[in-house]
């Protein structure tokens, strides 16, 4: 039932993902910094999560889930959870109270954020197995690796839709991602163009394959991810080649002091 109640990503939108790859506390006050908006995505990544396991996405989903239904973050650690099955009653609580004390209709009617939380598994194998896992957690999307065997890549996508996820196939180290797209039953929502970090950090030279997005768009209506680029002009290079996810974190760490208005730089070269 809470499932029509996630937020879901939209083709004609661009998004800002943030990778928490770090501890839970610095996930945690980063959150709560980000600014409010249904072009924010946050990710459970996949450092964090080998740190944490599920608990450590289902912490993420409930603080972003709080933060974004106006719980302030100290309240979060007395206060019980929302949860996958609190939100529901969440809403209509606040819903009875709008209705108890408005004396008229507000001329601006917000519509309500739900929280996007991407699961970094990049899963390998047991494609079923690990997208329970994700959905479970509150998880709104699940990672695959796209060299894993073609056989866990269609059990992942699969699963991703039985248990209403979107699937993100990572391309990181592929040389040609439509050699793999092709041989899928079932093509995955999302497809992320990935530069590791230690390819970034040791080869200078390695550049994000950009040149991919148009190459794959003119054969599937996929969306298409970028990481493995972190400063705004790298954002606007990937948004003007039609990409639709900019993957963002280590500026989130560096500036953790001044997360807001990052983010909402972000988002402004993120259109």
């Amino acid at each position: 039932m809470v499932e029509k109640y996630k937020m879901r990503l939209n083709p004609k939108k661009r998004y800002l993902q943030i990778a928490l790859n770090s501890t839970l506390t610095e996930a945690k006050k980063i959150i709560f910094q980000l600014p409010k908006s249904d072009r924010i995505i946050v990710e459970a990544g996949t450092p964090l999560i080998k740190r944490y396991g599920e608990e450590g996405i289902r912490k993420i989903f409930q603080w972003y889930q709080a933060h974004l239904s106006g719980v302030p973050a100290l309240s979060t650690s007395t206060a019980k959870p929302f949860g996958m099955t609190g939100l529901i009653p969440f809403l209509i609580e606040q819903a009875q109270k709008n209705r108890a004390t408005a004396s008229s209709p507000p001329a601006n009617t917000n519509t309500p954020i739900y929280p996007y939380i991407v699961a970094d598994l990049k899963m390998m194998d047991r494609g079923d197995t690990e997208v329970q896992i994700a959905q479970r957690a509150g998880a709104s999307a699940a990672v695959a690796l796209g060299s894993a065997p073609i056989e866990s890549l269609n059990a992942f996508i699969e699963s991703c839709h039985t248990n209403h996820l979107d699937s993100m196939v990572d391309m990181m180290n592929i040389e040609y991602p439509l050699a793999v797209i092709n041989q899928l039953k079932i093509k995955p929502d999302v497809v992320i163009l990935h530069r590791g970090v230690d390819e970034e950090r040791l080869n200078k030279e390695k550049q994000i394959p950009l040149y991919e997005i148009r190459r794959i768009k003119s054969q599937y209506p996929i969306m298409i991810s970028i990481a493995g680029g972190d400063t705004v002009r790298e954002a606007q290079r990937a948004i003007f080649n039609d990409a639709d996810i900019v993957v963002v974190w280590k500026s989130f760490y560096q500036n953790s002091t001044d997360t807001s208005e990052l983010a909402k730089k972000f988002l402004s070269e993120v259109k």
